[in-house]
C-alpha cells in the first residue's frame, strides 16, 4: 500500500476519495467514507469519483460535497480518456487528500496528475474482506481513525418507498424479508426449491412476513419462480426500481436472504441483518463486516473458495450440503439473537 500521510496540524480543506468498481464494491466503501465525513470539521469538503454506472447511490446521499463519474462502461481506453476530460474539474477542487479505494492505472494516474499532499492506496490482494481493506485505507492516511457507519442520510426525493412497496402487494403491516438468489454463477447458487422451503418454514413460525424478489432482469426467472410458489407472500419487484431506490427499500427490511451479489452488500453497508450463503466465493474477501451478518462459507473444505464457475466434481457440495431445514434453524436462531 502507497502512502503519504496527511502531517498538518490543521484539517485537509478538500478530500477525494476514488472507487471505479462495480456496484457491490461501490457500495461497501460507503459505511467508510460516513464515518470519515462524521471525523472531518464543517469546513473540510469530501468529493467522490466513481463510474456513471454506479453513480446513482452515492448522489442519492449527502454523504458528498460533489460526485464526480467517469464514463466507457468496462473499456479501458474509453474509462482513461473520460478521466482525462475530467481532470480539469478536478484540478479546480485542488485536493488537499487523495484516498485511492481503487488502485488501479486510471485512479493512479487520476492521483499522480493531481498531486495531492496526502494519499493512501487500497490493498488489493491481502487476504482481508473488501470492507475491512477499505477501513484501513481510509485510516491510513491519517485523519483519524475508521469504522463501520450506516447512517446515512438520503436527499430529498419524490420516491415513495411505502407507495411502491403497496403497489407490489405489501400489506402495510408485515414484516419484509429479501430473498436474493443473485450468485453470478452456478457454484454460487443455492437450489430455487431451498429457497421455496425456507420461506414456507418461516412463514410457519412468523406468519407476520412477506418476501421480496428485488433486483435486475438477471433473476427474473428466479423470481417468477418464487411468485409462483409463494403468491401473495411475495413481492415481485424486478427491474421496477433504480439502484438508489432499491438501497432506500432496503433499509426497511428485516433481513436478507443472499448468495453474493451486489444487493447483498446493499444490505450489510445499512448495518441490516444478512445471511449469506457464499458458495465458492472467497469468504475471506466479501463477507460482511457489520456484526449482524450470518455466513455460511465453503472454507472448511479442501475445494473451498475455489472461485470457479463450474464445480470440478459436478456437487457444488459447498452448498448443496446446506439444507433449508438447517438454513431456516440457523437464521432464526441468529434473528432472534440480535432482536
Amino acid at each position: 500500500m502507497s502512502i503519504r500521510k496527511w502531517e498538518r496540524k490543521t484539517a485537509p480543506k478538500r478530500v477525494l476519495a476514488i472507487r471505479l468498481q462495480a456496484m457491490g464494491d461501490t457500495v461497501i466503501t460507503l459505511p467508510y467514507l460516513q464515518a470519515l465525513r462524521n471525523t472531518l470539521p464543517e469546513g473540510t469538503q469530501l468529493d467522490f469519483l466513481t463510474r456513471k454506472e454506479v453513480d446513482p447511490i452515492p448522489k442519492d446521499l449527502l454523504l458528498f460535497d460533489r460526485v464526480f463519474s467517469i464514463g466507457g462502461k468496462r473499456n479501458f481506453k474509453k474509462q482513461f480518456l473520460s478521466a482525462c476530460l475530467l481532470l480539469p474539474w478536478l484540478f479546480f477542487r485542488r485536493y488537499d487528500v487523495i484516498i485511492d479505494l481503487q488502485n488501479n492505472p486510471i485512479s493512479r494516474f487520476v492521483r499522480k496528475m493531481l498531486r495531492p499532499e496526502a494519499w493512501s492506496e487500497f490493498d488489493r490482494y491481502s487476504p482481508l474482506a473488501a470492507g475491512e481493506r477499505t477501513r484501513r485505507t481510509i485510516e491510513a492516511v491519517g485523519l483519524g481513525d475508521n469504522f463501520l457507519d450506516a447512517g446515512y442520510r438520503f436527499k430529498p426525493s419524490a420516491f415513495d418507498a411505502n407507495k411502491l412497496l403497496a403497489a407490489c402487494g405489501w400489506d402495510g403491516k408485515s414484516k419484509l424479508v429479501i430473498l436474493n438468489p443473485a450468485g453470478a454463477f452456478g457454484t454460487r447458487n443455492w437450489d430455487m426449491d431451498n429457497y421455496v422451503t425456507f420461506a414456507r418454514l418461516w412463514l410457519q413460525e412468523f406468519p407476520d412476513t412477506q418476501f421480496i424478489a428485488l433486483g435486475i432482469s438477471f433473476i427474473r426467472e428466479k423470481a417468477v419462480y418464487l411468485k409462483e410458489k409463494l403468491g401473495d407472500q411475495l413481492l415481485y419487484m424486478i427491474d421496477n426500481t433504480s439502484p438508489s431506490e432499491g438501497f432506500r427499500i432496503i433499509q426497511q427490511c428485516w433481513f436478507m436472504l443472499s448468495e453474493d451479489s451486489g444487493l447483498m452488500h446493499m444490505s450489510w453497508v445499512s448495518d441490516n441483518p444478512t445471511v449469506v450463503l457464499l458458495g465458492s466465493t472467497r469468504s475471506d474477501w466479501v463477507t460482511p463486516q457489520n456484526k449482524n451478518a450470518l455466513v455460511f462459507s465453503s472454507d472448511d473444505l479442501a475445494c473451498g473458495n475455489c472461485m470457479l464457475e463450474t464445480c470440478k466434481f459436478n456437487d457444488v457440495h459447498c452448498l448443496t450440503r446446506y439444507t433449508p431445514e438447517m438454513i431456516f434453524q440457523k437464521t432464526k436462531a441468529f434473528i432472534n439473537s440480535i432482536v
